[in-house]
């Protein structure tokens, strides 16, 4: 236990190195005054905006991870879906894959007011949004992973009489599921980021209204506070996905310590 804190203490060090001396840069700068205070806000005024409006901030964000979660899962749904189908039936990747790819070269920008027109300014364009940012990393992934099943084992197990059903759930869901973490990790932050962007345009509460109303009173150690708010927020995120992937292939742990 002692040799295993040891370790995760040396790899975690130079990063912990690094954000301790840009915190320092950054108060040196704001202190010595190379930038006005107000244009930059320094560490300590941020942390004094953020506990002064933690509970505000505490509200707000349950909104946008309410959001951010709802549209996640129907993204990871309807990408797994799609993977699946594209992987099963060729005409279907033919016809649909084209599609799914033009739908990621429409900016965010452009799509959101659409969607606020269109569905109003509840949660349903917003969740949208965070589904048509989530589902293709999704999709790609394990489409990827599926086509790169071991082509031998498949033929052993239809050799066997196995159907579909169990080649698709012994061979190429559990060679797939590295690019699924993979591109769940890009996912979840995607999913809160998108969350955010849709309620730039236009909402009654979550962390980006609340940063479209700081904005505009100019109040920029706010602003950084909610900014920080938000990648604290995905860094978790992702560091659940990490520990759901170790929960689910414990083997690949054992792959690299047999490997070092």
């Amino acid at each position: 236990m002692i040799k295993k804190s040891q370790s995760t203490i040396r790899n975690k060090l130079p990063a912990i190195t690094a954000i301790a001396l840009f915190l320092f840069l950054w108060q040196s700068i704001c202190m010595l005054e190379l930038v006005p205070g107000y244009m930059l806000p320094s560490p300590i005024d941020v942390i004094r905006a953020f506990i002064s409006e933690r509970e505000l901030l505490f509200k707000n964000m349950l909104i946008t991870l309410k959001e951010a979660f709802a549209g996640l899962s129907l993204g990871v749904f309807i990408g797994f879906g799609a993977a699946v189908l594209m992987d099963r039936y060729e005409i279907f990747y033919k016809a649909f894959y084209p599609i799914m790819v033009v739908t990621q070269t429409v900016p965010t920008v452009a799509t959101a007011p659409l969607l606020v027109l269109w569905f109003g300014y509840e949660t349903t364009p917003k969740i949208i949004l965070i589904i048509l940012s989530t589902f293709f990393p999704v999709a790609v992934g394990l489409l990827d992973g599926f086509r790169s099943a071991d082509k031998d084992a498949v033929g052993l197990l239809r050799s066997m009489g196995a159907n579909n059903l169990r080649i698709f759930r012994y061979i190429k869901f559990p060679s797939a599921l590295p690019q699924f973490f993979s591109a769940l990790r890009i996912t979840v932050a995607y999913s809160v980021v998108g969350a955010v962007i849709s309620e730039w345009l236009g909402g009654f509460g979550g962390l980006g209204v609340y940063m479209t109303r700081v904005k505009k009173a100019f109040a920029f150690d706010k602003m950084f506070a909610v900014i920080f708010l938000i990648s604290a927020i995905s860094l978790f995120l992702m560091a659940l996905v990490n520990l759901a992937e170790k929960k689910c292939m414990p083997y690949r742990k054992t792959e690299k310590e047999v490997k070092k």
